[in-house]
């Protein structure tokens, strides 16, 4: 054999053993559906509803579910990447993936991915966005304001100063002006500052300069600073807020009155459905009408909620009637994102 051949024997055997303890690439699983999130979920309501709307979702299409965490964008792309790599479809929440989402996608053309509450600009053929109207139910909550308000003034605080959250914002006062002309609208506070969206101390500074001029009904679009807002509200009797995404009413009791609810389980149950049927349509919006936002007030178990619109009959028949113009094309809101560009 030689030395020659008794090392090219040798070497041939080496690598022979290293391809046996080489692990060979895992192919993704069709029926798994991994939620990645922008932020860690902890107690992060609207988080929560996604992965619910996850796990209901695989549920439904007879595979698993699995969540990753975020806590920066860093790992917003780790963790993108991991899910793609392993999983048919992925679902992401928020604003934050708008970047990073169209080159992981391009990079795993067989994933399907499912954006829910924004889309980006340069759209892959496998992403998907499911996003809200917004502005259809706060106009609704502004109206409610409008119809409850003891001092004649109401006023909204956002987490930031950005074209989205002016869906929240200026819709909510034009609907209290809709249903009361002589009403007084307050300048739109921010939060702002490093932490915007989970910053209750300058979430209760801003409410507590707003209750200083006798606002009574406020708009609250701080995510997770919106504890601060509800305590801040405290400091004038009978004032109250308007919570976001989910029913936040039992929070903060008789510090809320109604909550502008985005029923974000519903459209990731829809949209992953419909993206493993191949009839979603690569951008689905929904408001009102297809049931993806709505008023705690208006759905059934209003009485059992702990908000304080429970307390107005009237006021959520009056309200009722301005959705079903809304729903019928009759009553026409402006979408402030629209209107920026």
């Amino acid at each position: 054999m030689g030395v020659r051949g008794m090392v090219l024997g040798s070497v041939a055997a080496v690598v022979a053993a290293a391809a046996a303890f080489t692990a060979p690439a895992k192919a993704a699983d069709p029926k798994l559906v991994v939620f990645v999130s922008p932020n860690p979920i902890g107690v992060n309501d609207f988080l929560k509803l996604a992965k619910a709307g996850t796990d209901k979702a695989a549920s439904a299409l007879g595979g698993t579910a699995k969540a990753y965490e975020s806590t920066d964008p860093t790992t917003i792309r780790q963790n993108l990447e991991a899910a793609a790599k392993e999983a048919g479809i992925v679902v992401a929440v928020g604003f934050e993936f708008n970047d990073v989402l169209p080159e992981v996608a391009k990079a795993n053309p067989e994933t399907k991915f499912l954006l829910v509450d924004s889309c980006p600009q340069a759209l892959q053929p496998n992403i998907f966005c499911s996003v809200f109207r917004e502005y259809e139910a706060t106009f609704l909550a502004g109206a409610e304001a409008g119809l409850t308000t003891k001092t004649g003034k109401v006023g909204a605080i956002g987490a930031l100063d950005i074209p989205f959250l002016h869906r929240y914002t200026d819709p909510f006062l034009a609907g209290a002006k809709h249903v009361k002309p002589d009403v007084v609208t307050a300048e739109t506070l921010w939060i702002g500052g490093n932490n915007p969206f989970s910053d209750p101390a300058r979430g209760q500074q801003r409410a507590s300069v707003l209750v200083s001029d006798d606002v009574d009904r406020v708009m609250a679009a701080g995510a997770g600073s919106n504890g601060g807002i509800f305590k801040g509200l405290a400091d004038l009797d009978g004032a109250a807020a308007f919570g976001v995404d989910v029913n936040q009413c039992k929070q903060a009791p008789g510090a809320v009155v109604d909550n502008v609810e985005k029923r974000t389980d519903v459209v990731i149950e829809k949209g992953v459905a419909g993206i493993a049927a191949g009839t979603q349509p690569q951008v689905a919006a929904l408001g009102l009408a297809e049931g993806g936002m709505t008023l705690t007030g208006l759905e059934d178990g209003v009485a059992d909620s702990g908000c304080l619109i429970a307390d107005y009959p009237d006021v959520i028949a009056k309200v009722k009637a301005l959705r079903d113009e809304i729903v019928a094309g009759t009553l026409k809101i402006d979408d402030p994102m629209q209107l920026s560009k």
